[in-house]
C-alpha cells in the first residue's frame, strides 16, 4: 500500500474509473447496472468533496470511492450512499481499506453523520470491508431487483453512524 496514493478523484481519472466500474459490472456482484455510463452521467450525482482515487506510482487508478446524497431534502444533508470499487489486479493490497478510511474522515469533517451502503450478499469481500469500518447490517432487501440475466437479486443494507458528528 505504501506505493499507492489517495488523491481527489477528478475528470482526469474518468477513463480508468469507468474501466474499473465496467469490470465490477462484468463480474456480476457489484451493481445492477449493465454498462458503465458516460463520465458526465457518472459524475452528475456524485458529491464533489467526497470522491477519491487510489493511484499507483505510474498514475494508473487502482480503485475509487464516491458518495451520492440520499435525498435533496435538507433533513438528509448528512446522509450519503457510498460506492467503492477496486480494480481486480489491485485487490488484496489494502486499497479498499485506505479509500474507505479517507472517505470516512472526509465526510465526518464535513458533518456527514450516516453513510449507507447496499451490497449484494455474494460480495463477501465488500461486506467484510464495510463491517471493518464500523458499518452495521440493517437488513436484507429480498428480490429487490433483477440482474441483466433476469435473475432476482437481494441486497444487504448497511449503515455507518459517525461517533464524531452530532
Amino acid at each position: 500500500m505504501s506505493e499507492t496514493a489517495i488523491v481527489p478523484l477528478t475528470a482526469a481519472h474518468a477513463e480508468d474509473v469507468l474501466r474499473i466500474y465496467q469490470q465490477g459490472i462484468d463480474e456480476g456482484n457489484a451493481t445492477f447496472e449493465t454498462a458503465a455510463p458516460t463520465w458526465d452521467a457518472f459524475d452528475a450525482d456524485k458529491l464533489p468533496d467526497h470522491r477519491f482515487a487510489a493511484t499507483a506510482p505510474d498514475a494508473k487508478i487502482l480503485g475509487f470511492i464516491v458518495v451520492s446524497a440520499v435525498s435533496k431534502r435538507p433533513c438528509y444533508t448528512g446522509v450519503v450512499s457510498v460506492s467503492v470499487y477496486v480494480a481486480p489486479e489491485a485487490r488484496g493490497r489494502g486499497i479498499g481499506n485506505h479509500l474507505l478510511s479517507t472517505l470516512i474522515a472526509s465526510t465526518e469533517a464535513a458533518g456527514v453523520w450516516t453513510i449507507n451502503a447496499g451490497i449484494f450478499p455474494e460480495n463477501t469481500a465488500s461486506l467484510a470491508l464495510h463491517e471493518r469500518h464500523g458499518f452495521r447490517v440493517l437488513g436484507r432487501q429480498q428480490r429487490i431487483g433483477k440482474s441483466a440475466a433476469g435473475v432476482w437479486r437481494d441486497v444487504v443494507l448497511l449503515e455507518r453512524r459517525s461517533s464524531l458528528v452530532d
